[in-house]
């Protein structure tokens, strides 16, 4: 009867340890330095996590606390080795890559976003993937021009 416990709890863990990669997407993975910086960070971080759960003696319990990280390292693993550093530009003129564009919408409201690559986005600390549907339809656009996005109107009123 051990046996049948045994195999039954190797196949839980089995399907607990086997997850599957994180989604990356097709798009070209484009970082700013700070982007770069943060995906070495979450690489080393899932490295040390890794490291740790791989010195558990329970082989069990050691592929469970691996599961995560692991899956991590190789995601982030692989942002790095394609990620593009995208130069600075100092004053762009037009809405591009690592630009910060102030717009107003037509509701009312004035918002400021920084166009940054898609792992660094965060909309609530004021950063947009540049593949979002507002930084597809802001880029190559200058201060004072329209553009309509989905039922919103928008006007870029300052570059940075």
């Amino acid at each position: 009867m051990s046996v049948a416990f045994t195999k039954e709890d190797s196949a839980e863990t089995a399907a607990e340890t086997q997850l599957p990669d994180r989604p990356i997407s097709g798009a070209a993975n484009l970082v700013t330095a700070e982007g770069l910086a943060a995906l070495e960070r979450q690489r080393d971080a899932a490295r040390v996590t890794y490291d740790a759960a791989m010195k558990i003696e329970d082989v069990n319990e050691r592929r469970r606390q691996a599961a995560h990280p692991f899956r991590d390292l190789r995601y982030y693993t692989e942002r790095l080795r394609t990620a593009q550093l995208m130069p600075v530009i100092a004053a762009p003129t037009e809405v591009s890559f690592g630009a910060t564009v102030t717009f107003s919408r037509d509701d009312g409201r004035t918002q400021t976003y920084r166009i940054v690559g898609e792992d660094e986005a965060d909309p609530k600390r004021g950063s947009i993937s540049y593949v979002s549907p507002i930084a597809s339809v802001l880029m190559g656009k200058g201060v004072g021009e329209l553009v309509s996005a989905g039922a919103l109107e928008l006007e870029i009123i300052a570059i940075a």
